[in-house]
């Protein structure tokens, strides 16, 4: 985390702010009352029963939904930019009908890189992913695994502060999901914040720096990884680390 004596850079975008979020469909509440702050550095993993909004606290997060009521906005001085600076994967990430270096290339070329740039960007990215050996081959036929970490390098090649992960390994057996951590985990390092998703309690242990869990909608506690998983506070959380049904 960056020291205390430091400013924000002038384009830092966090700290998230989240004021009393409700998100409604039909007039049916899925998120309620959601007040929290992210702020840069840890790795954040969000964690819930099915249907307590995990996904749905990404999108408002990201900004692909609005909230019915309340705000969700950035707060550093770079927050007029801030949809140049995050970028999101999913838990089935559309890969386009190119070549593995295509998809890379794309994004960057859409976001006006110079072509000496994008050139050097793509082959460090697949590089870092492993995939350097199959960067010719169309995206669509890679594994599951693949494409993950396909996706993951195409995001982090335009350098976002924050990236938000939706169930990055899902479905993924357990040798892809460890190529898949140990990427997630090299972009943390480098200095991107990481808020993502998962229903894996172990992929939580191994890689969450704090945890959000979410119950039914409402933030149910959040605080740091170790204290969380050694004593959580609240009935449900409790329950979800046992491997008990709330």
């Amino acid at each position: 985390m960056p020291r205390d004596d430091r400013r924000p850079a002038p384009d830092a975008i966090l700290p998230l702010v989240l004021e009393d979020v409700d998100y409604a469909v039909e007039g049916r509440p899925l998120v309620e009352g959601l007040s929290l702050v992210l702020e840069p550095g840890p790795l954040t993993c969000v964690l819930g029963f099915n249907g307590a909004g995990k996904s749905l606290f990404l999108r408002l997060c990201h900004g692909l939904i609005r909230p019915t009521h309340g705000r969700v906005g950035w707060a550093g001085p770079g927050r007029s930019a801030a949809a140049r600076h995050q970028a999101m994967v999913f838990q089935r990430p559309v890969m386009l009908r190119r070549s593995v270096r295509a998809n890379l290339d794309y994004p960057l070329r859409m976001r006006g890189v110079p072509r000496a740039r994008r050139r050097e960007t793509v082959e460090r990215m697949l590089s870092v992913a492993g995939l350097s050996d199959i960067a010719d081959r169309p995206a669509r036929v890679l594994s599951g695994g693949q494409q993950q970490r396909l996706a993951l390098a195409r995001a982090w090649g335009l350098d976002p502060q924050v990236l938000f992960l939706d169930e990055p390994t899902a479905s993924l057996d357990p040798a892809a999901t460890k190529a898949v951590e140990a990427l997630i985990g090299r972009i943390h390092e480098a200095g991107t914040k990481i808020v993502m998703t998962t229903h894996d309690l172990g992929q939580a242990r191994r890689l969450a720096d704090e945890i959000v869990f979410l119950h039914r909608g409402r933030l149910a506690e959040t605080g740091p990884a170790a204290a969380f998983f050694a004593g959580p506070e609240s009935p449900a959380a409790a329950a979800f680390v046992d491997g008990r049904l709330a």
